[in-house]
């Protein structure tokens, strides 16, 4: 496996320790629906949060929120609808991301809510 898989793993599993040490309660990890994948479903506060991880080695120079393509986010909406509809949710839901970015000395994790807006 490559490295950047590996880190890309050790960057979610962050996330989730982040996210479960700041209260939230995790439903799903990488879930699929058709050639969707979210990587974190977890709820807070009355939200259930669809919650994209992201994860770079140092010298990356592209702003990495603006990596996230307007396919991959109705991709996220539409495997985040099914979710929704197939297990009766009813509670408002936000789409986060997650930053983990890997610089000398350690690693930077963001957590940007309400990531995405959607009118």
């Amino acid at each position: 496996m490559g490295k950047h898989n590996e880190f890309g793993r050790l960057g979610e599993q962050m996330a989730v320790d982040f996210l479960l040490k700041n209260g939230y309660e995790i439903c799903e990890r990488n879930f699929r629906y058709q050639k969707a994948e979210i990587d974190i479903i977890a709820r807070k506060d009355g939200f259930l949060v669809i919650v994209e991880v992201k994860s770079r080695t140092g010298g990356f120079t592209e702003e990495i929120s603006q990596t996230i393509s307007k396919k991959k986010i109705s991709l996220l909406v539409m495997a985040a609808d099914y979710y929704i509809e197939n297990n009766g949710i009813n509670e408002e839901v936000r789409f986060d991301l997650i930053i983990i970015i890997q610089k000398k000395g350690g690693l930077n994790l963001e957590h940007v809510k309400n990531a995405f807006y959607f009118f």
